[in-house]
């Protein structure tokens, strides 16, 4: 039976998706955007999180690592990431969680179940289940399998993707998934291999496809200040959904709460500091592509009819 390795189910989420849904968060993804705000999903593998403020200086994490990639520093716990083989050991013993492991194994089945238990949410608000992540098409087979058990159950479903994953999965996945969020980033290959690590080249051939495959799709664009939300970008990004007759864009505007994690994970938050956008700034740049004939959505019509679970 496939299994998958899932960093977090958050219940009761209200902007991924048509209704109330439950978000579920896969790890591993192809990109390393500057700018991310779940660092914790990049690596395919389990990780270990130090929350330092947890530390009661037992040792007992020291005792167990058998790499001694552990120790206890004046903070908190350290770890030595070159020589961590993450086998998770030290989180087992820490009876304050001051290292917590990132990831856990789920099979599609006990998964589905989990998510199961919001049937009533789902039923009530016209919501469902989205797979999120990372990346969650990295995961194609756990994916598909989840999906059609959802899909057994009248569940409707979403993928929230970045589009960098090879076509033959992207329309495997497309079979079973009644809705694709997907989030444009640079359109520019030269700033996407920049900030992103990765070309826009994939992301871009790929919504064209799914577009020509009558997927449903709700694109998405981050306003990251000085990355992604100068003129030039606006205007590729304006003239891809043209080109693709889309219409319609919900823009996710940056914000902060991921940047802790960084240290907790000891990577490094490349940016340094973002603005968080202003009205003003998120005003110029819906202004701009409405002179290009994109409608920018509001909360009121994010989701609607068109959204609903198809058969």
């Amino acid at each position: 039976m496939t299994k998958g390795l899932i960093f977090n189910i958050q219940r009761y989420s209200l902007h991924d998706g048509p209704g109330i849904r439950t978000t579920i968060f896969l790890k591993g993804c192809p990109l390393n955007c500057w700018w991310c705000q779940n660092p914790e999903s990049i690596s395919s593998n389990h990780d270990i999180m130090r929350q330092p403020d947890h530390c009661l200086g037992c040792g007992s994490c020291m005792e167990a690592c058998p790499e001694e990639a552990v120790r206890v520093g004046e903070t908190g716990p350290v770890i030595d990431r070159s020589l961590c083989n993450r086998c998770l050991k030290c989180t087992l013993v820490c009876p304050s969680e001051a290292l917590e492991a990132v990831g856990m194994e789920y099979t599609a089945e006990n998964l589905v179940k989990e998510a199961l238990k919001d049937r009533v949410i789902f039923d009530n608000s016209g919501g469902g289940v989205t797979f999120s992540g990372g990346e969650p098409l990295m995961q194609p087979d756990f994916i598909e399998e989840a999906l059609k058990s959802l899909n057994h159950e009248a569940v409707h479903t979403a993928i929230d993707t970045s589009g960098y994953t090879p076509w033959p999965i992207l329309e495997q996945i497309a079979a079973y998934a009644d809705l694709f969020l997907y989030d444009l980033k640079l359109i520019n290959d030269l700033g996407s291999r920049k900030y992103t690590g990765n070309s826009s080249r994939l992301a871009i051939d790929n919504l064209k496809r799914l577009v020509e495959d009558g997927a449903r799709i709700r694109v998405r664009m981050p306003v990251i200040p000085t990355y992604t939300d100068h003129d030039s970008n606006i205007d590729a990004v304006a003239e891809l959904l043209i080109k693709c007759s889309i219409e319609e864009l919900e823009l996710i505007p940056y914000h902060n709460y991921g940047t802790a994690k960084y240290s907790r994970l000891d990577l490094e938050y490349r940016p340094g500091a973002i603005e968080i956008p202003t009205s003003e700034i998120l005003g110029r740049i819906k202004d701009r592509f409405r002179t290009r004939g994109i409608k920018i959505l509001s909360e009121d019509d994010l989701y609607d009819g068109r959204f609903k679970r198809h058969e």
